[in-house]
């Protein structure tokens, strides 16, 4: 884009090509990577405030660089895959009532800027990944190529397209993993992340139907494989099956307090989902999950109730 100056020249105007670029970097969508922390959080590797108080901050700091330093770097490679998507989906995009708005798709940014920048991003992160640990690079390439495939192709196939999703949130949580030292990480909580992934890439699903109406197929190709009944059937057991998991983590993973006061953060994860079918089945929203997170009070609330307990249980009780 160029701005017009008074002697009649043009110029590049950087600020605007920087903010179209952000945005198309989608830093909102960030929140996605915060289950880069599950393993830390869940494994109980966080530094308490008596260890921190006791033994000096350095001692622990270690295993929280690394998933901090982790965590950066799926949101950067996480940018490079909405880049590369809207490139691909430019014309579909185009076509869409909101998503027109995007800046490639408005022609904010131009599309040698934005594949360079996906260039550079790759380029940098994954050397850094790899440095980071072998294991962690094997699942960051893994994250990239899944999501290169589901731009290509794997989008457009029903039921596959929100288990292609599902596995991208899988991959955080591995990824989390395979940079400290897990001692008793539980299982039950990539089942829950999986169940819980699919039941928020299925309400999305049914946002889309609802907003879009007779127009959906037209916006994304893959919405004529469902439908609104059918897609209810499919919250009903992602929800029923998400709650039952959880709530048979709290009480038998391997490290879990033996008092079984784990089992008090249920009722938060039973709002939230509640919350969440309440918001796009009533308020018909949901399209985007994480524009829910931010913007939805009661939502952040039992959220931020949640993780507090979780911490009160893991690391002061």
């Amino acid at each position: 884009m160029v701005e017009k100056i008074k002697d009649g020249a043009s110029v590049p105007s950087l600020a605007r090509t920087i903010v179209a670029l952000v945005k198309t970097m989608r830093p909102r969508q960030w929140t996605k990577n915060i289950f880069v922390f599950a393993a830390i959080v869940f494994d109980r590797q966080l530094p308490s405030p008596r260890a921190l108080f006791s033994q000096g901050i350095l001692t622990h700091t270690s295993e929280l660089l690394n998933t901090l330093l982790a965590f950066v770097l799926f949101c950067l490679l996480s940018s490079a895959v909405y880049i590369i998507n809207d490139i691909t989906d430019l014309e579909a995009d185009r076509r869409h009532p909101q998503k027109r708005n995007r800046p490639l798709a408005s022609g904010q940014l131009s599309i040698p800027v934005a594949a360079g920048t996906a260039a550079i991003i790759l380029v940098v992160t994954l050397p850094v990944a790899f440095v980071l640990s072998p294991a962690f690079f094997a699942v960051a390439l893994g994250y990239f190529l899944l999501n290169l495939a589901y731009s290509a192709r794997l989008k457009h196939i029903p039921l596959i397209d929100v288990m292609v999703i599902a596995a991208g949130f899988v991959l955080r949580v591995a990824a989390g993993v395979t940079v400290i030292v897990v001692e008793r990480f539980s299982p039950w909580l990539y089942v829950t992340m999986t169940l819980l992934a699919l039941y928020l890439g299925f309400g999305k699903r049914r946002a889309e139907l609802a907003t879009l109406a007779e127009n959906a197929n037209s916006h994304r190709r893959v919405l004529e494989g469902y439908n609104i009944p059918l897609l209810d059937q499919l919250i009903t057991i992602v929800s029923s099956t998400t709650i039952i998991t959880y709530s048979l983590y709290t009480f038998s993973a391997p490290n879990v307090p033996e008092n079984h006061t784990m089992m008090l953060t249920i009722p938060f994860v039973i709002y939230a989902i509640f919350r969440y079918l309440y918001l796009i089945q009533i308020k018909q929203s949901g399209g985007e999950p994480e524009e829910l997170l931010l913007s939805d009070r009661p939502l952040q609330i039992s959220i931020a109730l949640w993780v507090a307990a979780v911490l009160v249980i893991f690391y002061l009780s």
